[in-house]
């Protein structure tokens, strides 16, 4: 299954094996990695309980 990432990238939930949760200095994002490896990451989100939403939405 694809998941709208952005306007222009689309995840693979299939091969991503682990999704993180990092403060950044100019916002929240999240990394998703297969394997080791950090694949992508998501636009900033203004707290921690907005990008669990987006998750929660998006990654079922």
């Amino acid at each position: 299954m694809f998941v709208k990432l952005n306007d222009r990238v689309y995840l693979n939930t299939d091969r991503i094996t682990r999704v993180k949760i990092d403060e950044v200095q100019d916002g929240i994002r999240i990394r998703f990695y297969e394997g080791a490896a950090q694949v992508a990451k998501s636009n900033k989100f203004e707290t921690v309980e907005s990008a669990i939403k987006w998750i929660d939405d998006n990654m079922k």
